[in-house]
């Protein structure tokens, strides 16, 4: 009959485990960004939420655009996200910060501040190819 190959299974990154676990359980801030930005609703720019940026995991990210969005609660620490922030700057990423707080009472600015940070590109800032 047919000729079977053994596959070992593939081993799983555990940053992206991390990720996917992460993406399970968002904090309610997290929650409220998606819904402005899942599905292309933000003037029709692809962002991923939870998604591993070399050793980091960023909160959303817009790949096309390379631009990160990161909401922080009150547990952050200002010293990791400086070197956090320089390390994706150093990958051509532009991070936006948002305290989880100020973002929740007043989203329209956060994704105001999240549109000017885009060029206008094609035609306009929702315009992507594809992906």
């Amino acid at each position: 009959m047919g000729r079977f190959e053994v596959v070992e299974p593939r081993q799983v990154n555990p940053k992206l485990r991390q990720a996917r676990a992460m993406r399970k359980a968002p904090t309610s801030a997290e929650a409220l960004m998606w819904r402005f930005l899942r599905g292309r609703r933000l003037e029709g720019l692809k962002f991923r939420r939870q998604a591993t940026v070399g050793p980091y995991i960023v909160d959303f990210v817009c790949l096309y655009h390379r631009l990160v969005v990161e909401l922080d609660g009150p547990f952050h620490d200002p010293e990791r996200d400086a070197v956090r922030d320089a390390f994706l700057n150093g990958q051509g990423f532009r991070v936006l910060r948002f305290a989880n707080a100020e973002f929740q009472s007043r989203p329209e600015l956060a994704l105001e501040a999240i549109l000017a940070a885009l060029p206008a590109v094609h035609g306009g800032v929702g315009h992507q190819p594809g992906g």
